[in-house]
């Protein structure tokens, strides 16, 4: 089964990214570095939400009601579609809920985005995150132990390409991120690029 990951990576190419920076009114460099932090952030808040059986079934029938993974036939053509842009927020709040603000800050610190650009990116990325998983999660009909499993796998990879900027999906906000963010520099973005 491919990595969640590399299909989002394969998906967000440079074209993609052009168009992300147009609509959040950032340049492509400054887009791609927090592109680059957001997918395994998110991806990582999505297995933390399936930790119990009770949210594994919540994602899953989230997924199997509202992400088919269709979005991926089209991505340009649903990322300037308002609605993308809605349904997103709505997910971070599922998903990120009171850990949304502490997230956008550490993405906006070690990207450069500003912190408005960043919550728009994070809404416009959540739905992809979620059609890539979808897709896998019809591809090989998984149920929700199946799609706890898929990404309990991508936590090596997160882990490794987040390193302690993981920390900000910490629930409980303690210790200081902000050595953890400015200690990442390229890593983070090299190591992403790495898995195209």
């Amino acid at each position: 089964m491919d990595s969640l990951l590399n299909t989002l990576a394969g998906q967000i190419d440079d074209r993609t990214i052009q168009q992300l920076s147009s609509q959040i009114g950032a340049d492509p460099n400054t887009t791609q570095q927090a592109v680059s932090a957001a997918l395994p952030m998110l991806l990582g808040a999505l297995e933390r939400n399936t930790t119990s059986s009770q949210g594994a079934e919540a994602l899953t029938n989230a997924v199997q009601r509202d992400h088919n993974g269709s979005i991926l036939n089209n991505l340009s053509s649903a990322l300037a579609d308002p609605a993308t842009l809605q349904d997103g927020s709505a997910i971070l709040g599922h998903v990120l809920g009171a850990n949304q603000s502490n997230v956008q800050s550490g993405i906006s610190s070690f990207s450069g985005l500003d912190q408005n650009s960043t919550g728009q990116l994070l809404a416009l990325l959540a739905p992809v995150v979620l059609g890539a998983l979808g897709q896998m999660q019809q591809q090989h009909n998984l149920d929700a132990n199946g799609v706890a499993g898929v990404l309990q796998n991508e936590r090596p990879q997160t882990e490794s390409i987040l390193g302690g900027f993981a920390q900000l999906l910490d629930m409980d906000h303690d210790g200081d991120i902000t050595d953890d963010i400015i200690n990442i520099g390229s890593q983070l973005l090299s190591g992403w690029l790495g898995k195209k």
